[in-house]
């Protein structure tokens, strides 16, 4: 019986990994958002893997493109500031003010001084 100790190297070199340009990830990413683009089609045309596209897309949101996620030109949200009658003297953390948001059939209205947390996550889900 034959025994051979010697590990198996393979001479195959996987490669240089490709970097792409920034305003490139931008404009797929871009692509990719806009209502009806399919990433996997997108991806094809493009040379990319699709999953690459989803992480960019990823990093996008949160502004590691270059690009802070809430700073789009195509996501402004219509602001109405609603007039309010004023608080009583002596308890004036009840209402403090009215934000109205309205995105489509979207509508947010927050009343009084909401949590910065909660209004973060409450704008991430009516942005997506």
């Amino acid at each position: 019986m034959d025994t051979n100790f010697q590990p198996i190297i393979s001479t195959n070199a996987r490669g240089q990994y490709r970097q792409h340009p920034l305003e490139f990830k931008r404009a797929l990413v871009a692509l990719s958002l806009e209502p009806g683009a399919s990433v996997a089609r997108i991806a094809r045309e493009h040379g990319v893997n699709a999953n690459q596209v989803f992480s960019w897309r990823r990093m996008y949101q949160q502004g590691r493109l270059g690009v802070p996620a809430l700073m789009r030109d195509d996501c402004l949200l219509p602001l109405m500031l609603a007039p309010t009658a004023p608080a009583p003297s002596n308890n004036c953390s009840d209402a403090d003010g009215i934000i109205v948001l309205e995105l489509g059939e979207v509508r947010v209205r927050i009343e009084g001084q909401p949590n910065t947390a909660i209004l973060a996550q409450v704008l991430d889900r009516v942005l997506r």
